[in-house]
């Protein structure tokens, strides 16, 4: 296979040096940036990276997906909050739009590899040949958890991580020893289309309808507030409620038919089992049960599980501990070790 690189650009800090790194190891290089049409777009971004592009004296790409992205990742993220789920939106884009639209792109260009700023690796067993996700060398910035569902063998050969041994520190001093001028540009950390956090108002302008106010319940059916919209509610959390009660409530779960939200106690959160969907294997599907690590949220570090494969393709997780707060629609992603084994969407939160 060539050396033809297309690195995927976002204007900050962390493509721009895995560019600069895939150089030094002597890639033919070009750059692109994907417009999504999402409302923090702006020009700042596609002219940083055209900057750094020219700096490096590379070729540089605008690729417009807004349309991909409508009907991948907004629709999926407004339909599943309308049914009561909790998405996760960058996992969705980094399935259908960075490893997806943007790869199929880059093959049609003649480019052997795409690249990108993410902090992970690929290994390939001697053995077998195969290749697997791994996690990065730095564990704080570890991002296999939303690229295990983009990642399945056959993308993994054409995906290139540069950054995949580094730390965030040894990014930002290569590229301010390199005069990039987003050298210390802030992470982004909001969701790109939702730049102010409100999910609610977002939502009834994207899909016309409203989310009205209506009640919160105690576990025991009882109406103790009034919710701002159930949509606007996730699973453990706390603030917001309006509720005074002698001890701390958490939203335990929330019914979009009925427009209720109901809480309680923190020890209501926590559960052992759930139901698992849509999977994404990395070397191979799991043959049968199976001891591995979980995590079913990016922050949370990985818990002792059995993962039984259901003859539908679904995958029943039941953790050793009860884990606080799962969520339908979120991520489960399970390891051994440093390897990702697959990744799925958790479908049921399961009774036990």
């Amino acid at each position: 296979m060539g050396k033809k690189v297309l690195a995927a650009m976002s204007g900050g800090v962390d493509s721009s040096v895995a560019v600069w790194l895939l150089q030094q190891q002597g890639f033919d290089c070009a750059g692109a940036i994907m417009l999504l049409g999402g409302a923090g777009e702006g020009g700042d971004s596609v002219e940083d990276a055209r900057a750094v592009a020219l700096a490096l004296g590379i070729p540089f790409h605008v690729f417009d997906f807004s349309g991909e992205f409508d009907s991948c990742v907004l629709q999926k993220f407004a339909g599943g909050y309308l049914d009561g789920a909790t998405p996760n939106p960058c996992i969705d884009c980094n399935r259908h739009l960075k490893f997806g639209a943007f790869l199929r792109r880059a093959a049609g260009m003649g480019f052997d590899y795409i690249a990108t700023g993410h902090y992970a690796r690929i290994t390939r067993d001697t053995g077998t040949g195969l290749l697997s996700l791994q996690k990065a060398a730095d564990r704080n910035r570890d991002q296999s958890y939303v690229l295990a569902s983009a990642l399945p063998q056959d993308r993994l050969s054409r995906v290139l991580f540069p950054l995949g041994e580094l730390t965030k520190p040894q990014v930002r001093q290569i590229a301010e020893e390199q005069g990039f001028a987003n050298a210390r540009k802030h992470d982004s950390q909001d969701i790109c289309f939702i730049p102010d956090g409100d999910y609610g108002a977002f939502l009834e302008r994207y899909t016309g309808k409203a989310c009205p106010p209506g009640d919160i319940l105690d576990l025991d059916g009882r109406v103790i507030g009034r919710h701002k919209g159930a949509v606007r509610y996730t699973a453990g959390q706390r603030k917001g409620l309006g509720i005074a009660a002698d001890q701390p409530v958490y939203v335990c779960r929330k019914s979009m038919a009925d427009n209720t939200v109901t809480v309680g106690p923190e020890t209501a959160l926590y559960t052992r089992s759930l139901l698992t969907g849509d999977w994404a294997w990395g070397a191979s599907p799991l043959p049968g049960p199976r001891e591995v690590l979980a995590k079913v949220r990016y922050r949370q570090t990985e818990q002792p599980a059995l993962a039984e494969p259901l003859p539908d393709g679904q995958v029943r997780i039941t953790f050793r501990q009860p884990q606080r707060a799962v969520t339908a629609g979120q991520a489960a992603v399970l390891y051994d070790g440093d390897t990702v084994l697959g990744g799925g969407t958790i479908l049921e939160v399961l009774e036990g």
